[in-house]
């Protein structure tokens, strides 16, 4: 593992890059430093992400080490091969743990990461002190017998469909993303620097990092896989659950609706809950109003 480089972001705070080596290759993986004696969480971002979700976070959380990597497939950790699914991804996580020698950590994953995050707790149970989910983990309110396709399109909709696009400039993508209805009241410089890094490069043009393959595969073994259930089954740490009441279009009743978020519940009586009001999928981590309401339950996983 070498280091990369330092970057700023429209925030004060500084993150380091490194490449973590991974089966299939380099996993990319952002560090937020802080003092020698701080605390460590572990960040893992959502199915067509990057660290840079946890910007607004970082800023807020000066006094604790944050390492956040792209999972494989995602941001600059696109072109890890070899098959991903849960415990691909949970099996990395370890990795990045290892590389910055970190015994334990406070988990948080966010959407597609807090699915990552409960199978992490189940395969490497010694490497995660808690666990705190935000919109994701457990199990969504998904139709059984669905296609892959139709699975794909009932989850994440149009999200989905931008995997197929191409854009001409950065602009372009920006502009696509700033009349998002999840994000229209919402922009900020960070999330300029979140998408413009989501671009990848390739004979057709400018198309987000993520394929539209990767996602299905994870999509499906999230949803249809044996990874979730089981490590749910067995889940002994410390978890915390939060939720919004608005999806990725910024529509109601978002992931979790009352009445299944009701059953989800009973099923787990030791996740604890607290449903974030007004935000959605998107914005209870890249925002503002997300960030402040997040960090105090990391502040809280970590004392």
């Amino acid at each position: 593992m070498t280091p990369e480089q330092m970057e700023p972001l429209a925030s004060p705070r500084t993150r380091c890059l490194h490449d973590v080596p991974v089966p299939g290759g380099m996993l990319r993986t952002a560090v937020w430093e802080a003092s020698d004696d701080a605390p460590t969480a572990l960040l893992v971002h959502g199915v067509t992400s990057s660290h840079l979700a946890w910007s607004f976070v970082a800023e807020r959380m000066p006094d604790v080490r944050l390492i956040a990597p792209d999972l494989r497939g995602r941001g600059r950790s696109n072109e890890v091969t070899g098959p991903a699914g849960m415990k691909a991804h949970a099996d990395d996580l370890a990795r990045v743990l290892d590389a910055f020698d970190v015994d334990r950590a406070v988990v948080v994953g966010h959407s597609m990461g807090a699915f990552v995050s409960v199978v992490l707790a189940h395969r490497h149970p010694e490497r995660v002190r808690s666990l705190l989910l935000v919109d994701g983990g457990m199990p969504l309110d998904v139709p059984a017998g669905l296609d892959t396709d139709s699975l794909i399109s009932h989850i994440l909709g149009p999200t989905a469909e931008r995997l197929s696009m191409r854009f001409a400039t950065e602009r372009d993508y920006l502009d696509f993303w700033r009349d998002h209805p999840a994000f229209r009241d919402a922009w900020s410089p960070m999330l300029d620097e979140y998408f413009t890094y989501d671009l990848h490069a390739d004979t057709t043009g400018l198309r987000p990092a993520t394929t539209y393959e990767t996602t299905a595969d994870d999509t499906v073994d999230m949803n249809a896989g044996a990874s979730l259930p089981d490590a749910l089954a067995a889940l002994t740490h410390p978890t915390r659950l939060l939720t919004v009441p608005r999806g990725l279009r910024d529509e109601p009743p978002g992931l979790y609706a009352a009445d299944h978020l009701q059953r989800v519940l009973a099923a787990y009586p030791g996740v604890q809950h607290e449903r974030i009001a007004e935000l959605n999928h998107y914005t209870i981590v890249m925002s503002d109003a997300g960030a402040d309401a997040i960090v105090p339950h990391i502040r809280a996983a970590l004392a």
